[in-house]
């Protein structure tokens, strides 16, 4: 695992990563403790017994594996992860804010051009928080 995101999960209580696969892609997420606590609380939100929170407790909770980092900062993905994101020999990881994907590479350079397509299509704009908070 690349330095600059093992960094990012430096000084938390849990030694390593959260992580799951991504339902609308063949890639793997993965986050920290505190926001593997924040995606608990937000699906705790939604309706009980609902097919929504259902689902997605499946794929999120359920689906994930807290992931240690051995001495080296490597962690070893489970079979079911390598195997939905069909990864091999490389793998590409990106940052998004306070989580991170692993991606086949050819894959990931297929889906971010089909994003930058939508986003020109719709008119995508963002609206920047006042503050300047939160996670690059």
């Amino acid at each position: 695992m690349p330095k600059l995101f093992r960094d990012a999960f430096a000084g938390q209580e849990f030694a390593g990563l959260y992580a799951y696969p991504l339902f609308k892609f063949s890639a793997v997420e993965a986050c920290d403790h505190t926001f593997m606590t924040r995606l608990s609380a937000s699906l705790d939100g939604l309706d009980m017994f609902s097919d929504e929170q259902d689902d997605l407790a499946a794929v999120i909770l359920e689906g994930s594996h807290a992931l240690s980092f051995d001495p080296e900062g490597r962690i070893t993905l489970p079979a079911e992860l390598i195997q939905h994101a069909t990864l091999k020999d490389e793998v590409l990881f990106v940052g998004r804010g306070g989580r991170m994907q692993m991606w086949h590479p050819e894959h990931y350079e297929q889906h971010r051009r089909d994003a930058l397509t939508r986003a020109k299509t719709r008119g995508a704009t963002l609206r920047l928080n006042p503050d300047g908070g939160g996670t690059p």
